[in-house]
This record gives structure tokens, sequence and C-alpha cells, in this order.
């Protein structure tokens, strides 16, 4: 889904969920097909519901609940975030407890991961989630322009570029650095590299 969503400049809720539609019966019958597992033999259908992009989790939401009714099986909704932090068991091993910081274009947390259902949330992102603002920063600069980022995502040319760049050109201050706490925000930071940007545009 790459592709598409580099020529719309992010992620568009729904031109995600119209890609999640189209490929969302071959997906599934791949990692059945992968498992060796036929549908009649699962014992019950998880599914994430929440939270994330809507659209998204209500395609595979609608798949999901159809599949149940057709198998008469159990239906486990699933928490999104959850899901991700212990995706890392099924490749690893990772022993209980243990500290996860989970960074998307739509969430941003740090939390504690004391058991599968048992999750201590320490901090997270106060406004928007750094991908989505980096997304944001990325089309502000046309970085798609750019030769060598029309193939990278927002944040992964701001990445790049930035590795080139000279980190003491710009003053910019963490964001939250007298908070005594764990959570995060970028609304500022954007906000103050949008400044820039229309300083330097005014300047040249």
């Amino acid at each position: 889904q790459t592709e598409v969503h580099l020529k719309t400049g992010g992620i568009v809720p729904s031109v995600a969920q119209q890609l999640h539609k189209e490929n969302i019966q071959r997906i599934v019958q791949a990692a059945l097909s992968s498992s060796k597992v036929c549908p009649r033999e699962l014992s019950a259908v998880a599914t994430t519901v929440k939270p994330g992009l809507a659209l998204s989790l209500g395609v595979g939401l609608s798949f999901s609940l159809h599949l149940v009714d057709q198998l008469k099986k159990p239906f486990i909704p699933i928490h999104h975030m959850e899901a991700h932090a212990l995706t890392i068991r099924l490749l690893n091993k990772v022993d209980f407890p243990f500290l996860v910081l989970l960074i998307s274009g739509g969430h941003c947390l740090l939390a504690l991961v004391r058991g599968v259902s048992d999750f201590l949330l320490l901090g997270k992102s106060l406004d928007i989630a750094p991908g989505d603002m980096l997304d944001k920063v990325a089309r502000r600069l046309s970085l798609i322009k750019h030769p060598e980022c029309s193939t990278m995502s927002g944040g992964k040319a701001i990445e790049h570029l930035a590795k080139q760049g000279n980190k003491l050109h710009f003053d910019i201050k963490p964001p939250m650095q007298r908070a005594k706490n764990c959570d995060f925000s970028f609304s500022g930071l954007q906000h103050v590299v949008d400044r820039i940007i229309t300083q330097k545009e005014k300047e040249e």
C-alpha cells in the first residue's frame, strides 16, 4: 500500500479503507494456507477493534464477523495497541514484564507490558502522533518532489535528509522538557517547524 499512500502524501483514511477491502480476503487466505489450518479448524476469530483508523478497522471487523457467522466460532475483540505490543513475542523470546514504545502515524504511547492483557500505560501523546506530524511537515516541504525522497514516506524522507543536515542550524527545543511525566507532545514542534518554513519562504 506504500506506493498509493506516497501519492496521497500520507494515509488518507478512505483510501486505506479501500485498499484493505481489496486485499483482506487474499491476506486471510494466505495466512490460513501458510499455517496449513483450514477455517473449520480455527478455535476462534480475534480482531483488533480499537483504537485506530475507524474505516480501516471496520473492514477487518465486518470481515471477521462474517467469518464468525459462517463458521459459528467465538469472536475475541482485541485492543489494537495491545496487539502491536505483543507482536514482538511471536517473533522473539521476550519475557514479561517488558517496556514498549509504540510510535506510528496515528499513535504514540509508552507502556509496561506485565502480561497478555495486563498493561500499565506510562505516557501517551497529548495531541498528534509523530507520524502524523512528520507527514504534515514533509507535505509542507513538498519532499515527494525531492529526487532522493520520491519513494519515501514523510518520516523516512525527513530522517534521510536530516542525516545530511546540520543539527545546530536551527534552535529547536525538544518538547515537554520540563514535564515530570512520560507523556509526549508533537503539535508544538510542528508549529515551530511551520514558522521556520514560513520565514525561509519569505527570505527566499
